[in-house]
């Protein structure tokens, strides 16, 4: 396929699931939480599927597991400790996925504004990244806390977008579940998915526009929804 001109396109990333591979950290810090309840852990490799409504979902999902009350784990207390715990550990095990830097570096060669857009909180989402070095691709790191509404809102992805100085029009998301698909659909923008996060419905069943199963075919996905924008623009005109 031709490489298109990306001058002018912004593409926002999610961040857990689809930048970063970060379950082991964050599963770790919910087993500590568990731990000071008396509880028992979720084990790491089958817990994937509870990452991605944040923190407090995931002490809810974690104590749900556990057969604990819910509103145990709804304790103001136990949610500061579990980000303290997490700032502690938030890059321990956590990396960027395969072939990441390299096609971050490629797309942003090529003039594309990259932007996370993420519902992890802003402040954790600039430490993780510094951390592991992939702040320095990002012209904006967007956590709810810095738009008017978050994931699945379109709302989050349009004001990510403006943040950046770029236009909606020519903007793609890529994310790994069913907000990231949510939020691009409620903006009119097109989305890539990919099948190596954390989302617990298939992918297919979430039916973005593009599905990827490694994150190094993102520059490939991309190229192919710009081809799609200028024939539409062309067939329009």
């Amino acid at each position: 396929m031709i490489e298109q001109d990306l001058i002018g396109w912004t593409i926002g990333f999610d961040l857990d699931g689809t930048l970063v591979e970060t379950h082991e950290d964050l599963i770790g810090t919910l087993n500590r939480m568990l731990a000071i309840q008396g509880l028992p852990p979720c084990p790491v490799e089958g817990a994937r599927d509870l990452i991605g409504g944040g923190a407090r979902a995931l002490l809810v999902h974690g104590f749900e597991r556990a057969g604990a009350p819910v509103e145990d784990a709804q304790d103001p207390a136990l949610f500061d400790a579990f980000i303290a715990d997490y700032v502690d550990h938030i890059a321990d095990h956590s990396r960027p996925f395969d072939g990441v830097v390299e096609t971050l570096e490629r797309l942003a060669a090529r003039g594309a504004t990259l932007v996370v857009v993420t519902n992890k909180r802003s402040d954790l989402s600039e430490l993780l990244l510094g951390k592991i070095d992939l702040t320095r691709h990002f012209a904006a790191i967007v956590g709810p806390d810095r738009v008017s509404a978050r994931k699945p809102s379109g709302a989050h992805l349009v004001e990510a977008v403006q943040k950046v100085g770029g236009d909606l029009a020519r903007a793609i998301m890529v994310g790994d579940a069913a907000p990231d698909i949510g939020t691009a659909r409620d903006a009119g923008a097109p989305v890539i998915g990919v099948t190596f996060g954390y989302t617990p419905t298939p992918m297919e069943e979430l039916e973005p526009d593009v599905i990827i199963d490694a994150f190094e075919d993102v520059e490939e996905a991309i190229d192919m929804l710009v081809v799609d924008h200028y024939v539409l623009k062309a067939m329009a005109g």
